[in-house]
């Protein structure tokens, strides 16, 4: 019988180095929301608004319920940065789109997340690699 105790040793310091990543990556992403005025879900929210999408494609690239996801989004449309418009194709749902205000916002958003991120110690191909190892770890067929 073989001793599984090395590969759980192995496992838990995995499991903190990924723990104290995500954990440097909120923070970073925090202090730069609030430099722009924003929260740390409003600025989530921003960075993954890549183009229209519905409430429900938001909840899932911010990792959360659309209950929260519709309590940010409505800041966000409060401030004017973005607007819900009927969906092309389904009368039932609304498309999440950036006013010329929030795409501006995002910009600058994605600017200050880019400075001395978590990552930027990583070169473009070592981030694809820990993204491919990440996606293999989490995606499970």
């Amino acid at each position: 019988m073989t001793n599984p105790e090395p590969q759980a040793v192995a496992e838990r310091e995995l499991c903190g180095l990924v723990n104290g990543m995500a954990h440097q990556i909120a923070e970073h992403v925090r202090q730069r929301a609030l430099r722009l005025g924003l929260t740390a879900p409003q600025a989530t929210a921003l960075r993954e608004l890549t183009g229209p999408m519905t409430m429900r494609e938001l909840a899932e690239r911010m990792s959360c319920e659309p209950s929260n996801a519709t309590f940010v989004v409505d800041k966000l449309e409060k401030r004017e940065l973005l607007e819900r418009r009927p969906h092309p194709t389904d009368r039932r749902a609304k498309r999440l789109v950036l006013t010329p205000q929030g795409t501006a916002l995002r910009e600058r958003l994605l600017e200050l997340l880019g400075e001395d991120s978590p990552l930027s110690g990583l070169t473009q191909e070592e981030q694809g690699t820990l993204q491919r190892l990440l996606e293999r770890a989490v995606i499970r067929p």
